[in-house]
C-alpha cells in the first residue's frame, strides 16, 4: 500500500478523535515517533502496527486502509505489507453488521501470526485456493480450498500457506447485532 493512503487515514482518525500523538501512543502501544513517521509518510506501518492502532482507537481495520473515494466506488486496491501478507478490502466495515471482509493472499510457505484483537472479535476464514493452516488455540488447523473455520480472534492466532501459497476470505466480526443474538 502506498504510505500516503495510510498516512491520510491515520491523520483523519486522530483528528476526529481530538487526541495528541502522545495520547494515541499511550492508547495503541505504538511509539509517538513511529506514529509521527506514519503521519508524515516517512514510514509504512506493518499489518501488526495497524492492528495495534485500530485496537487503540477501537475502530475496524478497514477504517485505516482504503480511501473515501474507494469506499464510494466500492473499488479497493490490494495492500501489500512488506515481508508480510497482501490484503484487499472486499466489504468495508458495516456498522449494522459489525463486520468487514478481506481477501488475503500468502506466498508459498509464508506465515503470518497476529496478536490478539479486541475482546469479542471473531474471525472467519474461507480458503479460496491453495492449502492453509490456521493457528487456533495454540494448534495449527489444516484447511484446503472450499473449507472454512470460525475462531475467537481476541487470542493470538495466525495463518500459514502451503507450498503453492494460499488465498482466503477473512471476515472480522466485532459484535453480534442484538436482534440476531436471540435467534441463534
Amino acid at each position: 500500500m502506498e504510505s500516503d493512503e495510510i498516512t491520510l487515514k491515520l491523520k483523519d482518525v486522530r483528528a476526529a478523535s481530538g487526541l495528541s500523538l502522545s495520547k494515541v501512543a499511550e492508547l495503541t502501544g505504538v511509539s509517538k515517533a513511529m506514529l509521527g513517521q506514519i503521519e508524515r509518510g516517512e514510514s509504512s506501518p506493518t499489518i501488526a502496527t495497524l492492528w495495534k492502532i485500530a485496537k487503540g482507537f477501537q475502530v475496524p481495520l478497514s477504517a485505516l486502509i482504503g480511501t473515501s473515494d474507494a469506499r464510494a466506488q466500492g473499488v479497493f486496491r490490494t495492500v501489500t505489507f512488506p515481508g508480510s501478507i497482501q490484503v484487499k478490502i472486499v466489504f468495508p466495515f458495516d456498522p449494522a453488521l459489525g463486520a468487514e471482509t478481506f481477501h488475503v493472499e500468502l506466498a508459498a510457505n509464508q506465515s503470518h501470526e497476529s496478536p490478539a484483537h479486541a475482546a469479542g472479535v471473531t474471525e472467519e476464514v474461507f480458503v479460496l485456493n491453495g492449502a492453509l493452516e490456521v493457528l487456533q488455540d495454540g494448534k495449527w488447523v489444516a484447511l484446503k480450498a472450499g473449507e472454512g473455520l470460525r475462531f475467537a480472534a481476541d487470542l493470538p492466532h495466525g495463518y500459514r500457506a502451503g507450498p503453492d501459497g494460499a488465498a482466503f476470505l477473512n471476515m472480522h466480526h466485532y459484535f453480534q447485532p442484538a436482534e440476531l443474538a436471540s435467534v441463534g
